[in-house]
């Protein structure tokens, strides 16, 4: 889903045309992400914290990949980090330290 997460986002900046959108999906190939598929011990924390925390299964494999991986989760989305929050590795996007060098492409809307 990242490359489907990223691409939107940014063709709803309206930074990006149709041409440079393209050089940044064959860019994101280059990455070599690792994929999971939703099986297994992650298929089932995703199913327990959809039905435990009434989000979606989409949202849910998320939190439960960060569960999982024992890493931080960050969102924009304040209503599902309201209803996940409980979990400890999940918080809003605005508390993201970026990297020394990294830069963001945009200011990220306060919780909601």
């Amino acid at each position: 889903m990242l490359s489907y997460e990223v691409l939107n986002a940014l063709k709803h900046s309206g930074a990006f045309g149709e041409d440079e959108l393209k050089e940044i999906a064959t860019a994101l190939n280059d990455f070599q992400f690792a994929i999971f598929n939703l099986e297994g011990e992650f298929a089932e924390k995703a199913v327990e914290v959809a039905m435990r925390r009434g989000v979606a299964i989409y949202d849910a494999s998320y939190v439960a990949l960060a569960q999982i991986a024992n890493a931080e989760m960050f969102t924009a989305d304040g209503k599902l980090l309201r209803k996940v929050r409980r979990y400890g590795l999940v918080k809003h996007a605005m508390e993201f330290n970026a990297p020394t060098g990294l830069t963001l492409l945009g200011p990220c809307s306060g919780p909601t």
